[in-house]
């Protein structure tokens, strides 16, 4: 028969084994909610880190797209202008022109050839057909620069939502193996961030 000391002390071992229990779940549970919050921090600088890659990328793309029209613009000028020269060369060797007309297209000649000269490079200026070239060009490798950030970004927010998630049921199921997957899936979200940020290892655009 069991005597009344021993229930006595299994019923104490009973409690103090439901005590650590409920102690390891607590400490857990606090973890989690201070893993959670961090990597909910981590989200909104990822989040943030698309937000300006995209608004960068169209911004480029719009500057490269108005750049390229006006180096259009340039060329039909400057092609007007050679146009306009020959022909005045033209009339001016035949004999349309004489005397004072003469000299008058020769120099209409020269100040289209001039502009048009000035039209195809302008240092000075900047907006030469060769500078506005130049400028769309660099306009460009922003824009695909900022391109290929986004995708590590929108990885990065993907892996970090799914994060915290886990770790909302790792609260709830007081499961540390699910909270070790969320873990995981939080540094996959980290090592995309900041590949976005410095692109150490290109992914490829959309």
């Amino acid at each position: 028969m069991v005597e009344a000391h021993e229930i006595a002390e299994q019923i104490h071992e009973s409690h103090e084994h439901h005590g650590h229990g409920d102690r390891a779940r607590e400490w857990l549970r606090r973890i989690t909610g201070i893993y959670v919050g961090v990597v909910a921090m981590l989200l909104a600088i990822s989040t943030l880190g698309g937000a300006e890659a995209t608004k960068a990328m169209l911004n480029a793309n719009i500057h490269a797209t108005d750049t390229y029209a006006f180096y259009q613009a340039k060329y039909l000028r400057q092609t007007m202008f050679e146009t306009s020269a020959a022909q005045l060369e033209l009339l001016g060797g035949g004999t349309a022109l004489s005397g004072d007309g003469a000299g008058k297209a020769a120099d209409l000649v020269k100040r289209y050839r001039d502009t048009a000269k000035r039209y195809e490079s302008d240092p000075s200026a900047g907006n030469g057909k060769k500078e506005l070239l130049e400028k769309a060009k660099d306009w460009e490798a922003v824009r695909d620069h900022a391109e290929e950030q986004i995708p590590n970004f929108e990885y990065g927010e993907a892996m970090y939502q799914i994060a915290i998630v886990l770790g909302s049921v790792a609260i709830v199921a007081g499961s540390p193996w699910i909270l070790g997957f969320s873990g995981l899936l939080a540094v996959f979200g980290t090592l995309l961030t900041i590949n976005g940020y410095f692109l150490l290892v290109p992914l490829g655009a959309h």
